[in-house]
């Protein structure tokens, strides 16, 4: 009777669980007919306007880190700087794409040739941090915009992402990259199942 229980309460948590991602994605605008017949799509991230944890502005995210690090090493805030800005295309877009097109049984263009063009947008991130006896798991928010590669002012559909989750199983996600890349994973591959139900 005790491993009934047991076994109803982790079902009923991974149910939770799934739900609680699927409220994450939701279609604000449009829909996703048009890539019914499609078997491709190109991919473009942007992080403009981007806030940061408690701040509204990225770059005085930057520069307060940067000086902070620069402070204690001399040198290691500005290899910090480039390191936040070329994680995006070393780190979180592969991870992105990876988990996508797993999902949504779309593969993204290598050329950017395809009809149709997904635009993930960031809007916010909070990094987190793991300092071995405390931790805070990393988050993003994003909008996704699907829209004619040829036309891109033709918007087909308008997505939101909320609160994809930054997390390692093994826990050694030290690095904000890692954290960070762990976010984009997430937000892939939900909303590669989402999208994957919608063309249905």
């Amino acid at each position: 009777m005790k491993l009934i229980k047991t076994c109803a309460i982790a079902i009923s948590m991974v149910a939770l669980s799934i739900s609680g991602n699927a409220q994450r994605i939701k279609m604000i605008e449009g829909d996703l007919a048009p890539l019914r017949s499609e078997k491709q799509i190109n991919t473009d991230f942007t992080y403009e306007h981007l806030s940061v944890g408690k701040f509204d502005n990225e770059s005085d995210y930057i520069t307060k880190k940067k000086d902070e690090y620069n402070k204690k090493e001399p040198g290691k805030g500005d290899q910090w700087a480039k390191d936040w800005v070329s994680d995006r295309h070393r780190l979180f877009e592969p991870k992105f794409i990876d988990l996508f097109e797993r999902e949504s049984e779309l593969s993204v263009s290598s050329k950017h040739d395809a009809k149709y063009t997904l635009i993930y947008k960031t809007t916010s991130m909070e990094p987190g941090y793991n300092i071995y006896i405390s931790r805070k798991n990393a988050e993003t928010d994003a909008e996704v915009w699907i829209v004619e590669t040829a036309n891109p002012s033709k918007v087909i559909a308008k997505i939101t992402v909320e609160n994809a989750k930054g997390r390692t199983f093994g826990g050694n996600d030290y690095e904000t990259g890692v954290r960070l890349a762990e976010c984009y994973a997430d937000a892939g591959k939900y909303l590669g199942k989402f999208m994957r139900k919608q063309m249905k």
